[in-house]
């Protein structure tokens, strides 16, 4: 393949990513058809098959494109497993959700038969699970919770709290307060956000 062919190529992809990603935000995965998806980025049909198979591929193909360049990302800011909690990686899902907005709206909103938002939270999981299980050998400690619960639960609370930024009317908050406050909340847990004192009063 060409140099030319090539930049062909992923300007037909990434027209065909983003007709798909706002037409699923705006009637819903199961009313778009490939008719439409064509149509919104003026390509023909014979087009979108020598790239994808059908509109589930298309799909698929977004979601893993975001969950690759997002671990991509994540691997160059993880901090030594004794650093303890930075944030750091918090800070740089929600700067990469801020590029691609709707298209994360599209995979945590469950679009798709929530495969995709499956397969975030599965992979954000995953990583958390390895992250935490490192700096508990790191640092020598044993844990109080089941880290893979401890894992799921993370990731459950920064998805939830994610969609709700993306979906809040502008101007949403900060994006360094909303990530401060999920430091904060990681820190010291629930007991202490609510205003109880550690010894419980």
């Amino acid at each position: 393949m060409t140099v030319v062919e090539d930049r062909r190529s992923r300007r037909t992809r990434g027209a065909l990513r983003d007709a798909l990603v706002s037409l699923v935000l705006e009637r819903g995965y199961a009313a778009v058809t490939v008719e439409d998806i064509v149509a919104a980025a003026d390509v023909g049909r014979a087009t979108f098959y020598t790239h994808f198979k059908d509109k589930e591929a298309l799909y698929d193909h977004v979601v893993s494109s975001v969950l690759q360049d997002l671990k991509g990302r994540l691997d160059e800011v993880l901090a030594p497993e004794d650093a303890g909690f930075t944030g750091e990686p918090v800070a740089e899902v929600f700067r990469h959700a801020s590029e691609q907005p709707d298209a994360y709206r599209m995979i945590l909103r469950g679009e798709g038969d929530g495969r995709g938002l499956r397969a975030f939270e599965d992979a954000w999981s995953a990583t958390a699970f390895e992250t935490f299980t490192a700096r508990v050998k790191a640092n020598a400690v044993r844990p109080r919770v089941d880290l893979q619960v401890l894992a799921r639960a993370w990731v459950g609370e920064q998805m939830a709290v994610l969609l709700w930024w993306l979906d809040a009317p502008e101007p949403r908050p900060a994006t360094d307060q909303v990530v401060e406050t999920l430091v904060e909340l990681s820190r010291r847990g629930r007991f202490w956000a609510t205003g109880f004192d550690p010894d419980g009063r």
